[in-house]
């Protein structure tokens, strides 16, 4: 690797660890009530060390801060990294640009399963069981996808499209049968409100899972860095490096699913952010996905905590779905993805 190289990746993991704060820091003091970033950082340095900082300023600064805006932007941290980082999985996995969970329905499964427990009432553990009955919708949906887009061992990028593509409608239309079957109007317009993807219903008991999970997934996803470059070169060059190709991307696939799963049961489905930022961070970094999953998790993290920002205060004192905003930035881009590739086909170069 280039000294260049090896000098300007640490100084952009940097970039983004300080852009990642200074986002977190923007949406603990915008709101309805406006707090000064210099109290925020008071607030936040007493949290973690009371005996040494005095928690100085209004005493309903630090409410907000801790109880209201805390577990919010966390969580909006938390799901930004995931998303991130399952689609620069999935494409790897799938060696197609166009792979995201929101487009190969696997959030539409998660959301199955998910919305089938809030409407049946069958939360038994609470968190646990949306995730659990998350994670398995969005399995079923991305082995369903992978199935069906398969042909003579190849995957086209057309062909997963339409594949994820009528998936998600299937399952979205048994969403709606499901949110037919609600027993109130309250319960229903929760549902509803959900299935659109927003932070609002952050908790700091329910904050432990996601955190933990995508934590957890990260690292072992890092771990297999090496394999998922491989991958990237082909099946059969896989295979001729002594890469267990289905076993791994059985391993992967079930990997993902959990991690869209917990993710999906604690915001909804927030669609097109791993999608738009495995491309912008490989701009940044290369394809290396033993540097670039790092850093999709860093800018992802900002995103979604900066498209949380503008969902909370651009129609203000009303609230935009933040998946809805995502919407708007990933419909673009997906557009624009379909047209580089189909110039790419056009002219014989590799997408």
């Amino acid at each position: 690797m280039p000294v260049s190289a090896r000098v300007r990746y640490p100084a952009i993991i940097a970039g983004l660890a300080v852009l990642l704060v200074v986002s977190m820091i923007a949406g603990l003091a915008v709101g309805s009530i406006a707090i000064p970033p210099g109290d925020v950082a008071r607030i936040l340095a007493h949290q973690i060390a009371p005996a040494l900082v005095d928690a100085s300023g209004p005493a309903h600064y630090q409410t907000v801060v801790v109880q209201v805006r805390g577990p919010r932007v966390l969580l909006g941290a938390t799901v930004g990294a995931g998303l991130a980082v399952i689609g620069m999985t999935l494409q790897a996995l799938v060696r197609n640009p166009l792979a995201d969970p929101y487009l190969l329905g696997v959030s539409s499964g998660a959301s199955v399963g998910a919305v089938g427990v809030i409407v049946f009432g069958a939360a038994l553990a609470g968190t646990v069981t949306t995730s659990v009955a998350a994670f398995v919708g969005s399995l079923a949906a991305l082995l369903l996808v992978y199935g069906l887009s398969r042909s003579g061992g190849r995957i086209t990028t057309t062909r997963l499209v339409l594949a994820g593509v009528a998936v998600a409608y299937v399952l979205s239309a048994v969403t709606s049968m499901l949110l037919l079957t609600a027993r109130t109007g309250d319960q229903a317009r929760q549902v509803l409100t959900w299935l659109l993807g927003g932070l609002g219903g952050a908790r700091w008991d329910t904050l432990w899972l996601p955190v933990l999970v995508v934590g957890a997934g990260l690292a072992l996803l890092l771990a297999h860095g090496r394999t998922l470059n491989v991958l990237l070169a082909g099946d059969d060059a896989a295979t001729t490096m002594g890469v267990d190709i289905q076993r791994f991307r059985a391993r992967s696939f079930v990997l993902t699913s959990l991690l869209t799963g917990v993710l999906v049961a604690a915001s909804g489905p927030i669609g097109f952010v791993g999608l738009i930022l495995p491309h912008a961070v490989r701009l940044l970094v290369g394809s290396d996905h033993r540097r670039a999953l790092p850093a999709a998790a860093l800018a992802g993290a900002s995103f979604l905590v900066v498209a949380d920002i503008a969902a909370r205060t651009l129609a203000s004192p009303q609230e935009i779905p933040v998946g809805v905003l995502t919407a708007l930035c990933g419909g673009p881009f997906f557009l624009w993805l379909l047209r580089r590739d189909a110039r790419r086909a056009a002219s014989g170069v590799p997408a």
